[in-house]
């Protein structure tokens, strides 16, 4: 498997990998070589073993359940994309199982759905997932208007890396020429998308380590909160924070002590709490959910 979804490796590296001697390696190779699998080596530095590129995984090699959790997996893409290659993808891998397994592959298919459709996921949505999924595969710039988390917009002009999903959420990950620098978008903010005729040479790195890179805060950005809630949003304070995170008082209620960035959206997540939670700490925040719950009772004192 690993030569499979390797160009080449090292008998070496072979060896570490395995925490096996080099002669082992040379011993399994040579039995691989005897089971039918053209693996072929290579001298010198940059030597070592890859199979054939026309070879290809005889279905023996997999169980019935590594079908299905392929089979499942793929059933979970499309239910999002909506891309024929997907359905094309999963005939193929369909074909594999045979007709006296099909009724054991019905029963897993009750155990197990995975949906990646965002809550509000709409044709619009498939659409525009297409239209970005083409403009990475050809290398295409796309242009969009795009509205940040404080409700600024602009027109953004962006060489598309990946998409990625979060939680609930999509993202496109690219380098905006804008602000020359990498940057993420969540699809939902994305409109007009337009994807150009001009093409772009894809820069270095893999979307793994700016997924990597993008996951790392600024610990200047952080800051230490104290919450105090009651019972009655327990399940929704152990949703959102680690078990290390909260420690229930006698009375029932919880003391919430938790590293976050200091970033708009957490005013909005504490206000969702309601009269529920209180900060202790720190008083900035306290005094930012003030105002903003004194700016909602205003916003209602004249109604009757």
């Amino acid at each position: 498997m690993l030569l499979l979804n390797r160009r080449r490796i090292s008998a070496k590296e072979l060896s570490e990998r395995f925490e096996v001697s080099l002669r082992t390696v040379y011993r399994d190779v040579e039995a691989i070589n005897q089971a039918g699998v053209p693996v072929v080596s290579y001298a010198g530095m940059s030597g070592g073993y890859e199979i054939m590129d026309q070879y290809r995984l005889d279905r023996q090699f997999l169980s019935l359940d590594e079908l299905q959790s392929i089979i499942v997996g793929l059933k979970g893409i499309r239910s999002t994309v909506g891309d024929q290659e997907i359905s094309n993808l999963l005939d193929k891998v369909g074909a594999l199982v045979a007709k006296s397994e099909q009724n054991t592959v019905a029963n897993l298919n009750n155990q197990l759905i995975i949906d990646m459709n965002p809550w509000r996921g709409s044709n619009q949505d498939k659409e525009k997932l297409s239209t970005l999924r083409t403009s990475i595969k050809e290398s295409k710039l796309i242009s969009f208007q795009y509205m940040t988390s404080q409700s600024e917009q602009s027109v953004r002009t962006v060489e598309p890396m990946g998409i990625v999903v979060k939680g609930f959420g999509w993202y496109l990950y690219g380098y905006c020429l804008l602000r020359q620098d990498f940057r993420v978008f969540r699809l939902s903010r994305m409109k007009e998308i337009e994807v150009l005729q001009r093409t772009f040479e894809r820069k270095e790195g893999t979307l793994e380590q700016l997924d990597h890179t993008w996951g790392k805060r600024d610990p200047s950005s952080l800051i230490k909160l104290v919450l105090h809630a009651q019972p009655n949003v327990r399940a929704q304070v152990e949703d959102y924070f680690r078990p290390e995170q909260i420690n229930v008082q006698a009375d029932g209620t919880l003391i919430i002590t938790a590293t976050q960035p200091d970033e708009s959206w957490l005013h909005g997540m504490l206000l969702s709490y309601g009269p529920n939670l209180r900060i202790l700490e720190p008083a900035h925040i306290a005094a930012i959910i003030k105002d903003k719950a004194e700016k909602i009772v205003q916003l209602y004192a004249n109604e009757h």
